[in-house]
């Protein structure tokens, strides 16, 4: 059974850090693309940030470009770096799996097959 499960979400003052991880389990995933996604209330589910398969590379919406950071780590999962926090950032991040491995990321939700639960990331003074 393939889950995924975030962690590192929590309440910050604007311009400040979280890192979300996202670990894998019941799938191989160290070849697939991880997307990371978010919800605020009232707004639909949008990409923010996601890592390739095979080479890596990442992906940004605008509004992470140069605020947050993508990685893998094969032994633990994917983290989401989150810097210099806003409160239009306060959502429900969620991580997602793409089963088709080597493919470039891509921000689109009808891409990723296996999401996790999701983790309150709240950004207020």
């Amino acid at each position: 059974q393939v889950q995924l499960v975030e962690s590192g979400g929590g309440s910050v003052q604007p311009g400040g850090s979280l890192t979300l991880s996202c670990g894998v389990s019941g799938f191989r995933s160290e070849y697939n693309p991880i997307g990371w996604f978010r919800q605020a209330p009232g707004k639909e589910r949008e990409g923010v940030a996601c890592i390739s398969g095979g080479d890596d590379s990442t992906n940004y919406a605008d509004s992470a470009k140069g605020r947050f950071t993508v990685l893998r780590d094969n032994a633990n999962g994917v983290y989401l770096q989150m810097n210099s926090l806003k409160p239009e950032d306060t959502a429900v991040y969620y991580c997602a799996l793409d089963v088709v491995r080597w493919r470039q990321c891509r921000l689109l939700t009808n891409e990723y097959e296996y999401w996790g639960q999701g983790t309150q990331v709240t950004v207020s003074s």
